[in-house]
């Protein structure tokens, strides 16, 4: 545990993790140093991708009641309130950056500041140059390679998109080239790296029936020996408290790596994919709405979750 609360960055690549190779070597650097795992989904009704893009977003935040409401899927009043980060997190200051409109809607129903990420974007040979990574620093209080005492924020969330540049598998280099750049500022021994908790979460997006099979979280039953079948306990990932998560999606999980130096576990994962994870991860399988408390506990606003 650190002596000071964290600022975190959390890089969220919306429908990304299907584009991840072995030419994002940032990516998987900072999967080799950090702590890796998969957040689990529920599964969805029919939807439109915006609806998708904000309901999957509105579960990274915890904020999935907030979601209800707003989409008249549950009634306002009667205990029915949209509550903001900063009332469920003693008094998180948090912004989103995106260029997302549906999503922007969504970000200041729950008490986000949102930031256009095209603005804030400086662009070099197509990727993003070290002037936007000190942007995103800057908003967190860290500036020429200082920590400040004051920041504007406790935590910035990016998200970046599939189609955000008309180019969908390029995105991915986008976000590798913002990790590299933002390692790179946050070297041991800097002030920055004892502070900076960077997070990377990188999704699925729309999924269809054939990623059951190509992405399953769920040990098939087949594989358990049956004389210990009924002695298998229910994941704590298929589990809210006592009750049972009935709706949770055993496929296309979201893909996260954590790090910060001297504070995150680091586990044997050497790269970013399903399959790594899946075998070398130290997290495992985490609902994806106890995500923020994760984050939230680091920045110390939020009591620990699980073990």
């Amino acid at each position: 545990m650190a002596d000071k609360p964290s600022r975190s960055l959390v890089l969220y690549g919306d429908g990304l993790a299907r584009f991840v190779d072995l030419s994002n070597t940032n990516i998987h650097s900072l999967a080799s140093v950090g702590s890796c795992g998969f957040l689990s989904l529920p599964n969805a009704p029919p939807e439109t991708e915006n609806e998708r893009t904000v309901r999957e977003f509105a579960h990274l935040l915890d904020a999935s009641e907030a979601y209800s409401i707003a989409n008249g899927l549950k009634p306002k009043g009667n205990g029915n309130e949209i509550s903001t980060l900063a009332e469920r997190f003693m008094g998180l200051k948090a912004a989103l950056v995106t260029d997302s409109s549906t999503l922007t809607s969504f970000g200041k129903l729950i008490g986000l500041d949102v930031l256009q990420l095209s603005e804030i974007c400086q662009e070099s040979d197509s990727f993003p140059s070290d002037a936007t990574s000190s942007k995103l620093l800057k908003l967190l209080g860290f500036d020429g390679g200082k920590c400040l005492d004051v920041s504007l924020y406790d935590s910035v969330f990016v998200h970046i998109g599939v189609d955000q540049y008309n180019n969908g598998n390029n995105n991915m280099g986008i976000i590798d080239s913002l990790i590299g750049s933002i390692m790179r500022m946050a070297q041991p021994g800097s002030e920055i790296v004892s502070r900076l908790h960077l997070s990377l979460v990188l999704s699925y997006g729309s999924v269809t029936d054939k990623d059951v099979s190509v992405f399953p979280i769920k040990t098939p039953q087949e594989d358990i020996n049956p004389a210990f079948a009924g002695l298998v306990p229910r994941q704590s990932y298929t589990m809210r408290g006592e009750k049972t998560r009935d709706d949770v999606r055993l496929y296309c999980p979201m893909l996260v790596a954590q790090w910060q130096h001297a504070v995150t576990r680091k586990d044997l994962v050497d790269t970013l994919s399903f399959e790594t994870l899946k075998k070398l991860s130290g997290n495992l399988v985490i609902p994806a709405d106890r995500f923020i408390h994760e984050v939230a506990f680091k920045l110390w606003k939020a009591p620990k979750y699980g073990a």
